[in-house]
């Protein structure tokens, strides 16, 4: 039976991150729960976080704030040294570019009591609210995160990484952080705990703030990393081999998967016929007609329409159509949607491929595909 109020060490690490580090370790500061600890690594950072975090080192007082650093290995090294020298019972993780609510810890300490004999509660996982700025990245990322959430059952497979606490035991009893993960080590973890009979409770009421993602650039990349990551995630655990319940946060990447497939598509069949009636102005409408070309022209079309349906209908539809309405409806709005979709759906691309890489290299977490025998 876990303790009333068991000591849990909230978790933070920061790269690069120095005007987010103070906003977040005030809101940490500022938590409601008792007993707590505060303990923050910083990776590597070269702009000035690393002294603005050790400002912040005190180990009396209220809420002891422990301050370490390292080189840059990466976000699940961080995590896994913070989680090594936790004192905690439970162990809490977020982000340097996330604002807790007071309550955050107490709402998901409410959680960790199973509800029946078959729940192992090795860890709760709270909601993230993505604030936005009022452009078009941020409103589509607010609105997509949202949406997640929306229909999330009490058990889930993730224990997402700006607001989630595990249990130390449990969590060092499969390994923790493995600091060769490529990103996503907060699912890797999270299947890895399920798989060793663990459960995963959602409480919807223990919420953080994500500072808006405002930059096109910033919000490609991390969706590029998550898709090479998820390249990792499904060779580790395969869907027939996978317990628990079934993977509750991809949200509308598969349907954005199949936007640049269909730009390029279209192209190829629209391209040939395009060439031939620019190249012959002397054709009319009734030549091209019967031309057998004008076939490709109709499934162009239709791929066209399939765009379309994709793009405003489904789960895809509700994040555009939702980031529409929070911002000012106009042809300029929806080119912005349009133009920022197919760039997402290049990046989960090049995402997939540089996971296929590194699956056949056997980098970046990935189990190698072939084994030399030894002798």
């Amino acid at each position: 039976m876990p303790n009333v109020n068991p000591l849990v060490s909230v978790t933070v690490c920061v790269r690069d991150g120095i005007d987010w580090v103070d906003g977040c370790i005030e809101s940490l500061t500022a938590q409601t729960y008792r007993p707590l600890e505060i303990i923050a690594v910083d990776d590597g950072s070269s702009d000035g976080s690393k002294e603005k975090l050790l400002a912040w080192h005190q180990e009396e007082g209220d809420i002891p704030i422990r301050i370490f650093t390292q080189e840059p290995k990466g976000l699940s090294a961080g995590r896994q040294l913070a989680v090594k020298q936790a004192h905690g019972e439970w162990v809490a993780i977020t982000d340097i570019d996330v604002r807790p609510e007071p309550d955050w810890i107490s709402n998901m300490i409410l959680e960790i009591h199973p509800i029946d004999s078959q729940e192992k509660v090795v860890a709760v996982t709270g909601r993230t609210i993505f604030e936005h700025a009022g452009d078009v990245v941020s409103r589509v990322r607010s609105v997509e995160i949202a949406t997640k959430y929306r229909s999330r059952p009490r058990r889930t497979s993730l224990a997402n990484g700006p607001c989630s606490m595990f249990e130390r035991e449990s969590l060092l009893g499969i390994g923790g952080f493995n600091p060769t993960w490529y990103h996503a080590e907060d699912m890797e973890v999270s299947l890895r705990l399920i798989a060793n009979g663990g459960t995963i409770v959602y409480a919807p009421d223990a919420v953080v703030h994500h500072v808006p993602e405002i930059e096109s650039a910033r919000f490609l990349a991390k969706r590029r990393r998550d898709a090479r990551a998820h390249m990792r995630i499904v060779r580790h655990f395969p869907r027939g081999k996978r317990l628990g319940p079934e993977l509750d946060f991809i949200g509308s990447s598969t349907f954005v998967l199949t936007v640049f497939p269909l730009w390029i598509m279209a192209l190829a069949t629209g391209i040939p016929f395009l060439f031939s009636f620019i190249t012959q102005p002397d054709w009319s409408w009734e030549d091209a007609q019967s031309w057998w070309q004008t076939q490709l022209l109709l499934v162009t079309l239709g791929l066209m329409l399939i765009h379309e349906f994709v793009l405003w209908r489904g789960p895809l539809g509700v994040v555009n159509r939702g980031a529409i309405k929070q911002g000012k409806l106009s042809l300029l709005t929806i080119f912005k949607i349009r133009n920022l979709t197919l760039r997402w759906s290049i990046a989960l691309w090049q995402g997939l491929f540089l996971g296929m890489n590194d699956a056949i290299r056997g980098t970046n977490g990935h189990r190698k595909l072939f084994r030399k025998n030894k002798k």
